[in-house]
C-alpha cells in the first residue's frame, strides 16, 4: 500500500514511471498540450499534502513527474537525431570532405574493415567501411572523402535503428581516406583503453598464429568476444544449438558467466563473499580483455547489479536494483529500451534469474547438503571429502541448469520476436557446455598469453585447451540437425505480452504455495 512506501520502494515507482515515460513516446509522439496537462497535474498532487496530508499523494504526483521527465528525455534524443549535422547531408549526390578522429578499435573483417569516425566540430559519428589494409589505429585522425548515407532498413534487419542506439547515423562506403596525423591527445580513458586495445590484437594474433582452426575461431569468440571471422558454417552451428551467446560479449552471456563463477568459486573453497567479489572482478576483466564493448559493459553493470541483489538476500529489493539500473542506464541512453536488444535480453534474464531460479531451486532441482562427520566415519576422512566433492560437483551443474532455464523463459520471446528461430536442444547443449566455459577461457587465455612470448611455453596449456574445445565441438555436431532449430515468423506482440503476463501470474501464484519453504519453514 501507498501508505507504507518507503523512500527505496519511491524511488521504484519513480524508475518505472520514468521508463514508461521514454517507452510511450517512443511508440507514439505525444503532444507538447497532452504533456502540460500532466505536468500540471502532477505538480498539483504534489503540492496536495500541504493542505491535506496525505504523504502518498506525493509520492503519484512525483511519479508522474518522472514519466514527464521519461518523454522529455525521449524527445530531446530524437531532437539531436534529427538535428545532427552529418545525418542532415546523408543521401546527397555531392561528395563531402570531413575530418574526424578514430574513436575505437578499427573491426578488421578478411576483406575490409570499419572505422568508427568522430567528426570534428560535431557530435556526429560516421561509420566508415574501408579496404583491409592499409592499417589504422584508435585516436588517429583521418580525412574522409565521400557520400554519407542513412544506413539500411529492411524486413530482416534495421540497420538504422542498430546503428542509431551507438549514436551513429550515417554510414560512408569505401570513400577516399587520407591519414592526417598520428598525434595522441591523450586523457586517463584514452590512454587505458589504447593499451587495452593492443594487448588484445597481440592476443588475437598469438591466438591466430598458435590454435588450428576451427579451434581458434571459438577461442576469440569465448575469450574476446569476436566471432566475426567465424566461418558461417560454424556459425550456423551455434545459433542451431543455441550456443551462440558464448562467442559474443552480451548480456545473456555475462549474467550466465557471472552466475557460473560464484558456485564454481565456492566449490573451490571461497567464501560467499569472497566468491561474489572475485565473480564480479573476474567479469570486468573479461569485458576489459573483450576491448570494452558497449554492450558488454551495459550487461556487465547488470550482471553486477544481479549478483549485488542476490547479495543482499531480499528479491523485492534485487527487483528494485535491477529497475534502478535499468533506468540509469536509459536515462543515459532512452534508445537502448527498444533499440538494443542485447540490453533487453540482459535485462530479462536478470529478472529471470532473479524471480524464476528460487522456484527452481526449491521446487524442481534441490540442493544436497553438506555431508557430515560421524563417529564411524571420521576414521574414514576421505570419504567425506570424496562425498562433499560430489555433491559440490552436483551442486554446481544443477546452477548450471538452473541459471540457463531462469534466464532463457525470460529471454527466449525477445528472441523469437526479433529472430524468428527457436534453438530446440538449447537447454541441453548449454549444460553439457557451459561447465567447461570457464576452463576453456582459463587455459585458452594463458595459452595465448605465454604465446605471445614463446610458442613452447604456450604448449604447456595448449593441449589440454585443444582437449575441451575437441569435446565443445564434438558436442555441437553430434546436436546441429536441420530439426534442432524451429523457424517462428512473424509472432505478433500481442503473443509476447500475454507471455510475460501469464509468466508473472504464474511466479507470483508459485511463490505463495511455496512461501514458507521460502523462509525457510
Amino acid at each position: 500500500p501507498l501508505k507504507d512506501i518507503t523512500p527505496s520502494k519511491a524511488l521504484f515507482f519513480f524508475c518505472i514511471a520514468f521508463v514508461m515515460g521514454v517507452a510511450l513516446e517512443s511508440i507514439i509522439k505525444i503532444p507538447r498540450a497532452f504533456v502540460w496537462g500532466i505536468l500540471i497535474a502532477g505538480l498539483i498532487l504534489i503540492i496536495t499534502p500541504i493542505f491535506f496530508g496525505k504523504k502518498e499523494i506525493t509520492v503519484l504526483g512525483f511519479s508522474i513527474l518522472f514519466f514527464i521527465i521519461g518523454i522529455a528525455r525521449m524527445q530531446i534524443s530524437e531532437f539531436n537525431i534529427a538535428n545532427d549535422k552529418i545525418a542532415k547531408l546523408n543521401d546527397s549526390q555531392e561528395k563531402i570532405t570531413l575530418t574526424g578522429e578514430i574513436i575505437d578499435g578499427p573491426d578488421v573483417r578478411d576483406s575490409y574493415q570499419k572505422l568508427k569516425v568522430r567528426i570534428d566540430g560535431a557530435q556526429s559519428i560516421v561509420l566508415v567501411t574501408t579496404a583491409r589494409y592499409p592499417d589504422y589505429n584508435y585516436l588517429d585522425k583521418i580525412e574522409i572523402k565521400g557520400k554519407p548515407e542513412s544506413p539500411i532498413q529492411t524486413e530482416k534487419f534495421n540497420y538504422r535503428n542498430y546503428l542509431m542506439k551507438d549514436g551513429i547515423y550515417s554510414v560512408m562506403g569505401f570513400p577516399k581516406i587520407e591519414l592526417v596525423s598520428m598525434d595522441r591527445d591523450y586523457n586517463i580513458f584514452s590512454f587505458l583503453y589504447e593499451k587495452v586495445l593492443f594487448f588484445k590484437k597481440k592476443l588475437e594474433k598469438s591466438i591466430d598464429s598458435n590454435f588450428p582452426a576451427p579451434h581458434k575461431f571459438i577461442l576469440e569468440g569465448i575469450i574476446l568476444g569476436n566471432d566475426k571471422n567465424m566461418p558461417k558454417d560454424l556459425k550456423d552451428g551455434f545459433n542451431a544449438t543455441g550456443l551462440s551467446h558464448i562467442t559474443a560479449v552480451s548480456g545473456s552471456n555475462i549474467l550466465i558467466l557471472l552466475f557460473l563463477l560464484t558456485p564454481l568459486l565456492l566449490a573451490l573453497g571461497l567464501y560467499k563473499g569472497q566468491a561474489f567479489y572475485f565473480s564480479v572482478i573476474l567479469a570486468w576483466a573479461y569485458i576489459l580483455l573483450a576491448g570494452l564493448p558497449a554492450s558488454g559493459v551495459r550487461a556487465a553493470i547488470m550482471g553486477s547489479a544481479v549478483l549485488a541483489a542476490e547479495k543482499l538476500g531480499r528479491e523485492n529489493k534485487s527487483s528494485r536494483i535491477i529497475i534502478i539500473t535499468a533506468a540509469l542506464m536509459i536515462l543515459q541512453n532512452p534508445l537502448l529500451l527498444f533499440y538494443d536488444i542485447g540490453f533487453q535480453l540482459s535485462f530479462l534474464a536478470s529478472l529471470g534469474i532473479i524471480h524464476i531460479k528460487p522456484i527452481i531451486d526449491l521446487k524442481v532441482m534441490p540442493r544436497l547438503k553438506n555431508a557430515r562427520k560421524t563417529s564411524e566415519q571420521t576414521k574414514k576422512i576421505y570419504a567425506v571429502k570424496i562425498k562433499n566433492f560430489l555433491r559440490k560437483t552436483y551442486n554446481y551443474l544443477l546452477d548450471i541448469a538452473s541459471v540457463t532455464i531462469s534466464a532463457q523463459i525470460f529471454a527466449l520471446p525477445v528472441i523469437i520476436y526479433n529472430f524468428g528461430n527457436v534453438p530446440l536442444v538449447s537447454l541441453i547443449t548449454n549444460m553439457l557446455i557451459l561447465p567447461i566455459i570457464p576452463f576453456i577461457m582459463a587455459l585458452g587465455f594463458a595459452s595465448a598469453l605465454l604465446g605471445m612470448f614463446s610458442n613452447f611455453m604456450g604448449w604447456v596449456f595448449y593441449l589440454p585447451s585443444i582437449i575441451l574445445i575437441d569435446y565443445f565441438l564434438k558436442i555441437m555436431d553430434i546436436f546441429y540437425k536441420p530439426w534442432t532449430i524451429k523457424s517462428l515468423k512473424n509472432v505478433s506482440l500481442i503473443w509476447i505480452i500475454f507471455y510475460y503476463i501469464a509468466s508473472a501470474l504464474l511466479i507470483v501464484f508459485m511463490k505463495r504455495k511455496l512461501k514458507p519453504r521460502f523462509l525457510g519453514y
